[in-house]
């Protein structure tokens, strides 16, 4: 796959602690890769030539959010720069809190488990964002607003030889294969996921099985799928429900028949001074995150990881072929 805009913008990894001089021009970013101009979405006299960052993680789903985010905050007059691509959640939230980032995508089970400090998500996601968003406003001064439909939770996948051979078809039947024949469980994962409690030291403890009994191999994000449809390096592999590659490559996900993994809702979160300053920021963005579906976000990823688009392109072109902006 061809380089992206974000790999030429941010080719060096950030640490955790994310300093402010410290790799990809993280203290003020770079403007965005493509213009546009207002659609639905007009110029607001509070966002008017307005300075505003934009973040994301480093996986495609986040990076393609990052940029709906600032192409849209564009087309209604701010002076967008791009941060897109920080490496990892932690990475992120601390740019964010430190005042390097002023608007992501986050989600609602990386806040409450991540962030938070929960062990134990809520079943109900209208609940669950709104445990997150009370939570985190008092404790650290961040604003949650309200939540897009799309929720782009943990799964593990395997390839339809792997399911046929093994009948594994849940989380209960994959414990159980790790209980009794280990060899068979070759699982992939990415180092987050490794080390997450909503990842797969949680995911262990909650089903009943020792995470140190199966060989767990490390790969990057993107990797992991081909890897898992093959099915020699990995019989099971950690994906995102949203990724458009679990249907490209015919894998089959496990059900998570104990309802281990929280729910992960997409909401655009901001520090709550700058919320204050800017409410347009909310008022722009309400109409953009409802639109946002499961399918529509399956779609969009999969343009980027299937047919090698860049993620600024699939951005633009869903914000314009939905009215919310136009070409230049």
């Amino acid at each position: 796959m061809k380089r992206t805009w974000r790999t030429l913008v941010c080719a060096v990894a950030m640490t955790a602690a994310v300093t402010a001089s410290a790799s990809c021009g993280l203290e003020s970013g770079s403007s965005l890769p493509l213009r546009v101009e207002p659609g639905s979405i007009q110029p607001v006299a509070d966002l008017e030539g307005v300075p505003i960052t934009v973040g994301s993680k480093d996986f495609t789903e986040q990076v393609i959010l990052g940029y709906v985010i600032g192409f849209a905050l564009s087309a209604a007059g701010a002076d967008v720069r791009d941060l897109t691509n920080i490496q990892g959640s932690n990475s992120t939230r601390d740019a964010q809190i430190a005042g390097q980032v002023d608007v992501t995508y986050e989600y609602t089970g990386t806040g409450w488990i991540n962030y938070l400090g929960h062990e134990t998500p809520i079943p109900d996601p209208q609940a669950q964002f709104e445990a997150v968003r009370d939570e985190d406003l008092e404790r650290y001064q961040m604003v949650w607003t309200d939540p897009a439909p799309m929720n782009n939770t943990y799964a593990l996948a395997m390839n339809r030889a792997t399911a046929e051979a093994t009948g594994v078809e849940t989380l209960s039947d994959y414990a159980e294969l790790v209980r009794t024949d280990p060899a068979a469980a070759t699982t992939c994962v990415e180092s987050e996921f490794n080390v997450r409690q909503d990842g797969f030291p949680g995911m262990a403890a909650h089903y009943g099985f020792d995470p140190n009994a199966v060989e767990r191999r490390i790969l990057q994000t993107g990797i992991i799928y081909q890897a898992t449809a093959d099915g020699t390096q990995c019989k099971f592999g950690e994906v995102f429900t949203t990724d458009g590659r679990i249907i490209a490559l015919d894998l089959v996900l496990l059900e998570d028949d104990q309802s281990f993994f929280p729910k992960y809702n997409a909401a655009v979160v901001m520090r709550e001074g700058f919320a204050e300053a800017h409410p347009a920021v909310a008022e722009v963005m309400a109409p953009i995150s409802a639109a946002l579906t499961d399918d529509v976000a399956t779609e969009l990823n999969r343009q980027v990881d299937v047919e090698g688009l860049e993620p600024a392109e699939v951005a633009r072109q869903w914000l314009v072929d939905n009215g919310f902006v136009s070409m230049p």
